[in-house]
């Protein structure tokens, strides 16, 4: 379980997180919502272990994350950002395998090249393994980022969660992509592992999400079930637009339609 008591954290003067506390239980598919400015991403990169907080404190399974050592850390927890760029050309395969890097020494095992070659094909990124990865398309980079991803926290651990945490990860992706990328995550989920991801598309939160945290202005206002956050006054509070909801036939889910301004 991940948990976070009580975190703050400044730029200077300037609070950009003020006093969040909750817990993200495994088998769950998190999702944090928020306008722009109210500090999902760095919400993610503290509880990430990215950024140290000013106060108060963040524990992966009762320890606490800043305590850990790196490799620690990196061997169960993998974070997947909007932009993973590099400057120097590796080819598809080697940033793939960069994914096992807190899991060897030297040079990667059987072990290590067999969990990449499962999650190649998983991701049906095999065609292009040997190209540049610097030639690819935005949605392409961001396939093979996430099997980076995936391949290293790939292993379930013995005791306790993986960690794995998805900022904005979509955002070039035509909607093909987006849906399977989100389906993978939450297939990926179980109940042992704790899986967040900071998304910008409400509806489609919605659809894959088991809990919905709203962020406003560097507090966490709201946590619970989509059916209980998406709701025409959360939506005005929280993004300051008028909506009106509707349950999809089927699924019951609540679908988002914007009022004019």
């Amino acid at each position: 379980m991940l948990k976070v008591e009580n975190v703050h954290y400044n730029i200077g003067s300037k609070k950009i997180l003020n006093g969040i506390s909750i817990d993200f239980e495994p088998g769950l598919f998190h999702v944090i919502l928020g306008p722009n400015g109210s500090g999902k991403s760095t919400f993610l990169k503290v509880f990430s272990g990215e950024y140290k907080p000013a106060k108060g404190e963040v524990f992966y399974d009762n320890k606490n994350v800043f305590s850990m050592s790196k490799t620690a850390v990196a061997q169960r927890r993998a974070v997947m950002s909007q932009q993973s760029e590099l400057q120097f050309p590796l080819t598809v395969a080697e940033i793939v395998m960069m994914g096992r890097y807190p899991h060897f020494n030297y040079k990667p095992s059987a072990k290590d090249k067999a969990i990449c070659d499962e999650i190649i094909q998983k991701m049906n990124i095999n065609d292009f393994l040997e190209r540049d990865y610097l030639t690819l398309s935005g949605g392409e980079k961001q396939r093979v980022q996430f099997a980076r991803t995936l391949a290293q926290i790939w292993e379930k651990p013995e005791d306790g969660s993986r960690y794995f945490f998805l900022d904005e990860p979509i955002n070039n992706l035509d909607i093909y992509y987006q849906h399977q990328f989100l389906q993978a995550a939450k297939a990926f989920t179980d109940d042992k592992t704790v899986t967040i991801a900071v998304l910008h598309d409400i509806n489609l939160a919605v659809q894959y999400a088991d809990t919905i945290s709203l962020m406003k202005d560097g507090k966490l206002l709201y946590h619970g079930h989509p059916q209980q956050m998406i709701t025409p006054e959360l939506i005005q509070e929280v993004f300051a637009i008028p909506v009106e909801i509707m349950l999809h036939p089927s699924s019951q889910k609540p679908i988002l339609y914007y009022k004019s301004l």
